[in-house]
């Protein structure tokens, strides 16, 4: 008769073998950043040794990944991975939800979105999927609104109602922060915010309600699901300890999905 074991005696047996598993996961900065580097502190006596490669935009991790460089990475939510997997070709695919993290609006000049100036000018993101999610905010905050039909990546282009007559300039999403001296304000993903010292409880002006699906993702190629480190990556990820850490650390700016 077939004996399952169950997951904790299969770490048991892959941290009792002789040779640890090594991968590379690749995250960008800030929170995903972070957790990372405590998921490996995790996985560690589990047997699997995890590199964590940080990669400065939202572009390369995926071709990275595509290209074999890396083993999987965890930075992205599926709704731009679906994107990149159209638009791209990429052979990649989800084994894991992690975080979520609801996108922030940030200025330097206002503290709060009634006060934004007519003809003011407002960053987002240039990338499709979180261009379309800043818009997605800015019309549930009532400063657009935007054609029916567009789903989860309207552009500028769908913009039917404008009463503010908001400027918009799509920017790469790490350059957002930087950039805000030369904007009235911005919508900035939280990784991105943190990153640059921006408390998103405490700084922003506006924020993204916790209800949304762009749930993050640890993300493998295409075939890779049942490698022998996937699911250790995913427990460690999934474990207790991650979970206070996540809660201690970020104080409800960053969600757990499990």
């Amino acid at each position: 008769m077939k004996r399952l074991i169950p997951v904790v005696s299969a770490l048991a047996l892959i941290a009792g073998t002789a040779s640890a598993e090594d991968i590379k996961v690749g995250v960008s900065p800030g929170e995903h950043a972070e957790i990372m580097e405590e998921v490996a502190k995790i996985a560690e006596p589990m047997g699997l040794n995890i590199d964590v490669v940080e990669f400065s935009d939202y572009v390369v991790p995926n071709q990275a990944l595509a290209d074999g460089d890396i083993e999987a990475n965890s930075f992205q939510h599926e709704p731009y991975l679906d994107n990149q997997v159209n638009d791209r070709g990429f052979a990649l695919v989800p084994v894991a939800t992690t975080i979520t993290t609801p996108m922030g609006v940030y200025s330097d000049s206002i503290t709060d979105m009634e006060a934004f100036p007519e003809g003011g000018s407002m960053g987002i993101p240039n990338d499709p999927t979180n261009g379309g999610r800043a818009l997605l905010v800015l019309q549930s905050l009532g400063l657009i609104t935007l054609a029916e039909g567009t789903g989860l990546v309207p552009t500028v282009l769908d913009i039917v109602e404008n009463p503010k007559d908001i400027r918009f300039r799509e920017l790469d999403a790490a350059q957002l922060p930087r950039s805000l001296a030369d904007l009235d304000a911005a919508l900035i993903n939280t990784n991105y915010a943190i990153a640059s010292g921006l408390n998103p409880k405490e700084d922003s002006i506006a924020m993204e309600s916790a209800d949304n699906p762009y749930v993050n993702i640890i993300v493998v190629r295409e075939g890779d699901e049942e490698q022998p480190w996937v699911q250790p990556l995913i427990d460690a990820y999934h474990s207790p300890e991650i979970k206070a850490f996540i809660d201690e650390k970020y104080h409800g700016t960053v969600l757990t999905s499990w």
